[in-house]
């Protein structure tokens, strides 16, 4: 059984014990505002599902952060998902290893133009800067 003590915004991780359940349509979230019948929050919602929601019947939803009218909508406990970066560091760590480190304020680096990363940017120039 769904307890209010359970339920944290899916934005923010807030605690959402002090709304009663079931959650209205326009509910907020206490400390962040966000709407919480949104699919971001329902135990149907899926990313990787057609529609990302794995209810069949349901009818599509497009934005899947603003409050909807989804009869289906069920509050997921553990809908908040904190951002981990590390997988995206990591990647990008090794595309800086394969081209090279930029610094992305448009200067050039000191990296010989027979470099990887140069030969890609090279590639990608308009014609009138070659």
């Amino acid at each position: 059984m769904l307890s209010e003590s359970s339920l944290v915004c899916w934005k923010c991780g807030a605690s959402l014990e002090t709304l009663s359940l079931p959650l209205r349509r326009l509910d907020v979230c206490p400390e962040c505002d966000s709407e919480l019948h949104v699919c971001r929050m329902c135990r149907f919602f899926d990313p990787n599902s057609i529609d990302q929601c794995t209810q069949e019947d349901a009818e599509e939803v497009r934005e899947k952060e603003r409050a909807n009218f989804c009869d289906y909508y069920k509050p997921q406990p553990g809908a908040y998902q904190s951002r981990d970066t590390s997988q995206s560091d990591a990647a990008k760590d090794k595309l800086n290893a394969l081209f090279g480190d930029s610094s992305g304020d448009g200067s050039q680096s000191t990296e010989s133009s027979s470099s990887p990363r140069q030969e890609l940017e090279d590639l990608f120039k308009p014609n009138s800067e070659k």
